[in-house]
């Protein structure tokens, strides 16, 4: 299988369970990072990590989620790494998220929603931006440059984030068409129509698994080798 490896702390769980499972069943599993960071930590577990061009397509990526909506739409981006997340989930057959059962919403936008843009004029952009959010149906319209301590943010791309500070998102399709469209934006953390499935997971073990495709929802649980709830981290 040729599988996608998404970012962010639920998702490095994952990582470490795959490895885990690769080791153990000798399964055979070509995987693409959508990070620098998720590709030291496969490769330190032992996985086969490759490029996306050396695979151009994949079976199934797996990833975590800011928030998720009713029809599996999300917002990713908290870990800064949506631009590759974003490439690696559209190449695939199937995406499945993992996410604590708080990161359900009934409309996106509580979360902020990142915006990955050039650093060249990001000022203008951000203007572009702000300007373009009174004409779409968004309940607040901040927006701020994501900072790693005293410096700006950088992705891997050597990219800055944007987030915007929306707190609910009426048309999430609209608004990721119309800033894409702007000028300096690369590329937002609105993810349309692209998950398949979510894995819900709760504290106690309980696990509710909804196929957008087929609409079943299945629950389930397992036993809890740990206190702590792993899908409960952010910046997925």
């Amino acid at each position: 299988m040729k599988l996608g490896l998404g970012t962010g702390s639920t998702a490095a769980w994952m990582v470490r369970c795959l490895a885990e499972r690769v080791k153990a069943e000798g399964l055979k599993v070509t995987c693409v990072p959508t990070s620098k960071r998720t590709s030291e930590l496969a490769r330190e577990l032992g996985l086969n990590v490759v490029a996306m061009d050396d695979v151009k397509w994949l079976d199934l990526t797996i990833d975590g989620a800011d928030e998720f909506d009713p029809n599996l739409n999300l917002i990713k981006g908290g870990g800064a790494a949506l631009l590759q997340e974003k490439i690696v989930a559209t190449a695939s057959d199937r995406m499945i998220v993992i996410a604590d059962a708080a990161k359900e919403v009934a409309q996106l936008g509580a979360f902020p929603l990142p915006v990955e843009v050039i650093p060249f004029g990001w000022q203008t952009t951000k203007a572009l931006i702000e300007e373009t959010l009174y004409s779409l149906d968004v309940l607040n319209r901040e927006v701020h440059q994501r900072m790693n301590r005293a410096r700006p943010l950088k992705t891997d791309e050597g990219n800055f984030i944007l987030d915007l500070h929306l707190k609910r998102i009426g048309n999430p399709r609209q608004l990721a068409l119309v800033l894409n469209q702007i000028p300096g934006v690369v590329e937002n953390g609105l993810f349309i129509d692209i998950c398949d499935v979510v894995v819900i997971g709760n504290g106690d073990g309980r696990v509710t698994v909804r196929d957008i495709n087929s609409g079943r929802i299945e629950d389930a649980a397992v036993d809890m080798t740990q206190s702590d709830n792993i899908f409960a981290d952010l910046n997925d």
